[in-house]
């Protein structure tokens, strides 16, 4: 039997972060979360396995997304790691160009949408 597909989360809001896990979870991915960009580097670094996927919440204490995703890019092993963005901040679509992210999923998501934007880029095992 295959590995789960790994799945980094990325979100300083504790409700958005144990929903998003619970329900990624539930449909059998493996998730390791984040609750800033800086938590998001270590975890990286310390990660067994690479994720396949990166979910990454813009607006953030102590490193946002923004720094976050300029900083992965710099690190050849994680730079190629996909990466959907979710925020709430308005008008956020048009500054996205910049982080090259795979998708952009406007807050609040419906559980439904996330997945299926998920699936897009991960297969489950």
């Amino acid at each position: 039997m295959e590995e789960p597909t790994h799945i980094l989360v990325v979100e300083d809001d504790f409700a958005i972060r144990e929903t998003v896990t619970e329900v990624l979870q539930g449909e059998g991915f493996q998730v390791t979360c984040a609750s800033n960009g800086a938590e998001a580097l270590l975890r990286l670094d310390e990660a067994a396995e690479r994720p396949e996927l990166i979910l990454l919440d813009l607006m953030m204490p102590v490193m946002d997304g923004w720094e976050f995703r300029s900083a992965q890019q710099k690190i050849p092993r994680f730079a190629d790691i996909p990466v959907i963005v979710f925020s709430a901040g308005a008008g956020m679509e048009s500054r996205l160009s910049s982080l090259g992210p795979c998708a952009f999923l406007p807050k609040p998501f419906e559980l439904d949408h996330l997945l299926s934007t998920v699936g897009r880029f991960c297969h489950r095992h």
